[in-house]
């Protein structure tokens, strides 16, 4: 009884940004839990190449950031394909750039990559789930929704601006049978921190700063995104889960 809270199968999700790291890392999770993925990405020959090695993916490209693109792609696909049980909103960006030299047009892309994309999917997926009374969305946070460090200001704001989002969505459509929760990744060896993980210092400063002492593992956030996705978590709505060491726990 208690493994069949988390079996996925029969069940349908679309993770937005993976063609590549956690996005990448979740479908795969997901799929060995027994989901059919719908993978998403700009990029057709990384999301083509990520869709070979998980068995049954489909691919669904469109730019997350445009409202009426989304909309278009993911009526189509309810139309001609089936029903989106699972959404995972996983696009982002990062850019590093002290606040007060912080660049107007890179602020907008971060508003527009990192807010806007978790607006348009999840609306356009939860229009479809209302309807059927049933649906599980997944906003990908980051510990910088509850904590900040210099030189990702705008970063942070969006990512409080995602947990607050996540919140809003499960205010709004909970009536309705859905399950909107966020999982907030702590620092992970992915390609959007290639950079830190490539500088010693910061490397040594973060396994210090974190009580388990080490970057996180991609595969280590699948577990919270099966436990969200499934009937599990059925009485779950408008959570924040944090999956970080420990680093938001302590000083």
């Amino acid at each position: 009884m208690s493994q069949a809270l988390f079996d996925l199968t029969g069940r349908r999700a679309l993770v937005t940004g993976s063609s590549q790291g956690i996005g990448f890392a979740l479908a795969r999770g997901l799929a060995e839990a027994g989901a059919e993925i719908v993978l998403n990405g700009r990029d057709a020959a990384k999301l083509a190449a990520a869709a070979r090695t998980i068995p049954g993916a489909r691919q669904l490209s469109f730019d997350a950031t445009d409202h009426a693109a989304v909309r278009t792609a993911v009526d189509d696909f309810e139309r001609h394909i089936g029903a989106i049980d699972i959404l995972v909103n996983n696009a982002g960006m990062q850019h590093r750039t002290p606040l007060e030299d912080f660049p107007a047009d890179a602020f907008e892309r971060l508003l527009r990559t990192n807010i806007s994309t978790v607006f348009n999917v999840g609306q356009a997926v939860a229009r479809h789930m209302i309807v059927r009374g049933t649906g599980k969305i997944i906003n990908i946070a980051s510990v910088q929704t509850a904590l900040a460090r210099p030189g990702i200001a705008p970063y942070t704001a969006t990512k409080g601006a995602v947990g607050n989002l996540t919140k809003g969505m499960a205010t709004d459509w909970a009536k309705y049978g859905l399950q909107c929760n966020a999982i907030a990744p702590g620092y992970f060896d992915t390609p959007l921190n290639a950079a830190l993980v490539a500088d010693a210092d910061f490397s040594a400063w973060l396994e210090k700063r974190t009580p388990a002492g080490r970057w996180g593992k991609v595969e280590e956030l699948v577990g919270a995104c099966i436990f969200l996705a499934s009937d599990a978590s059925s009485f779950v709505n408008g959570h924040v889960l944090y999956v970080d060491g420990g680093i938001t726990a302590s000083l």
